[in-house]
């Protein structure tokens, strides 16, 4: 298995979580009765798994092996997909912020709650794309035989200061637990 094959998958598992927040800012948009703590518990799936566990590996071992492997830190797809991760923070935050505000009775945070929420999963479907199609196969072609090894046992290492995967393990049965509850208020 590649690097660039464990953070396609982790991307697979982040949209199930975009197609559940889509779902349930659809939901709320329409007036429907979403718990607010749903989508406390899917921003704190994007901090913890996208942000912590995925952005972690490409920030701090995929993108600094593909500079080191010759791509530019100041221009090109490295400073971009830095910036998309930071505006995905951003939208992170705005959705946690309107989720407690709904959850306090705030009518109004309903529109910010699906207006960040929007935001994110548009910005995470641009931004995968980008990188499943753009930016991963340009780092399978840079990095030699040798940085392709290095880069994965990197990403092993991280996994295993995560106590042998136990919180990917929860994030992951979180997402599913998201991703059920909305087909059910779908009824898909």
């Amino acid at each position: 298995m590649r690097a660039i094959d464990i953070l396609m998958e982790e991307h697979r598992n982040i949209e199930r979580v975009l197609d559940a927040l889509e779902i349930m800012a659809g939901q709320l948009s329409r007036g429907g009765e979403v718990r607010p703590g749903f989508f406390l518990e899917a921003a704190g799936f994007c901090a913890e798994y996208a942000d912590g566990v995925h952005h972690h590996k490409e920030e701090d071992v995929l993108f600094e092996s593909i500079i080191a492997g010759g791509m530019p830190a100041d221009q090109g797809p490295i400073p971009v997909m830095l910036t998309e991760h930071k505006q995905g923070r951003a939208f992170t935050r705005g959705i946690r912020e309107a989720a407690l505000r709904l959850e306090e009775g705030d009518e109004g945070a309903r529109r910010d709650l699906v207006a960040h929420a929007g935001g994110y999963v548009a910005l995470l479907r641009d931004h995968i794309a980008k990188e499943d199609e753009v930016l991963f196969p340009m780092a399978d072609g840079l990095l030699s035989d040798a940085a392709q090894a290095d880069v994965l046992a990197a990403f092993r290492r991280a996994e295993q200061e995560d106590h042998g995967g136990e919180t990917v393990r929860r994030l992951l049965a979180l997402a599913s637990r998201l991703q059920r509850e909305a087909v059910a208020v779908s009824g898909s």
